[in-house]
């Protein structure tokens, strides 16, 4: 969502700054911090002033530090029972708001000191079971890419081969570019979250797809001055929605609709085969899919590229090549 500073306390827009400049989070990240925190001194000037409007028609740009110094750890634990009791949050987006707060409170505290006390830093709320990833199985992969590659288009059979292959991210694979790709190494270098960027290996079912596709692409002439890998047929950068569009017609096409598939669930696919059927561990895909917490993927040591790259090597799909020569 688009932020109106006008609307926020010059603290919170500075806030936001932070997270943007010094944090180099996503917008999408910043935007459910903005969400939450504003939420937060939403209800606490309401508890404040008592002036019986609704949360969502409470102005905060009024709100001073004087203000944010009379928070306390009740008021959390308040404001976390009122996500809960008025608004239905489950655990895992009363979490959330939580995180939200706390990364707020620790930039006034740790970073501006603004204020000197953090009302969240002895709060103890458990943290919400993360449900297992859904995932396509082994057969579906193949009924997936089998699909795709009766397709008349290379290019959505390359996006369908390197989801499922290198376990990349939607923004990921929108923001490759052709200069990206060295095929004399058989890598990709992609940009992740927090402009973090990594190397992917590139198995011979990867390269297949890739090689098939840019000779098509290539021979577009009103494609030449757009660097993008993935193009739109208006010849400029693929869209995220259309990326989805592709993914969630394919799945129909073969009969995997309806089962909560979506392209971060391709994500979860290749990690998964790759741990069931190849040698990698859950050390190697921290790596591979580029995870900057160690505790989403368990691990505790870092891996050395050989390791990485036998593990995209070592996917059962790495063989399937899309033997059709027809685009779209």
């Amino acid at each position: 969502m688009k932020v109106n500073n006008a609307e926020n306390p010059e603290f919170l827009n500075e806030y936001l700054v932070h997270l943007k400049v010094v944090k180099m989070l996503s917008e999408r990240t910043i935007s459910e911090y903005y969400l939450d925190v504003r939420l937060f001194l939403k209800y606490f000037y309401e508890c404040l002033r008592d002036t019986g409007k609704n949360i969502e028609d409470i102005s905060i740009a009024s709100m001073t530090i004087s203000d944010l110094r009379r928070v306390n750890i009740s008021d959390i634990y308040n404001f976390i029972f009122y996500t809960a009791d008025e608004r239905q949050n489950a655990d895992k987006a009363r979490y959330r708001k939580l995180s939200a707060l706390r990364s707020f409170f620790k930039y006034l505290t740790k970073v501006v000191h603004i204020l000197e006390n953090d009302p969240t830093k002895d709060i103890d709320v458990p943290v919400p079971k993360h449900a297992l990833p859904k995932f396509l199985s082994l057969s579906e992969s193949l009924r997936l890419l089998e699909t795709a590659g009766s397709k008349d288009s290379l290019r959505d059979y390359c996006i369908i081969t390197i989801f499922l292959n290198c376990g990349v991210r939607l923004s990921e694979l929108v923001g490759m570019n052709i200069a990206d790709i060295d095929f004399e190494e058989n890598r990709m270098k992609v940009l992740g979250k927090g402009n973090k960027e990594r190397m992917i290996y590139l198995n011979e079912a990867c390269i297949n797809a890739l090689v098939k596709y840019l000779k098509i692409r290539k021979e577009n002439p009103k494609a030449a001055e757009e660097p993008a890998l993935f193009i739109s047929n208006q010849n400029k950068r693929i869209s995220k929605r259309r990326v989805q569009q592709i993914v969630e017609d394919t799945l129909k096409q073969a009969g995997l609709d309806g089962k909560g598939f979506t392209t971060h669930k391709l994500r979860h696919t290749a990690a998964t085969l790759m741990y069931q059927y190849g040698d990698a561990d859950v050390l190697t895909l921290k790596e591979l899919l580029g995870h900057v917490s160690v505790s989403t993927t368990e691990i505790y040591t870092h891996l050395n590229d050989q390791n990485v790259r036998s593990a995209v090597e070592s996917n059962p799909l790495a063989k399937v090549k899309n033997g059709r020569k027809k685009d779209e």
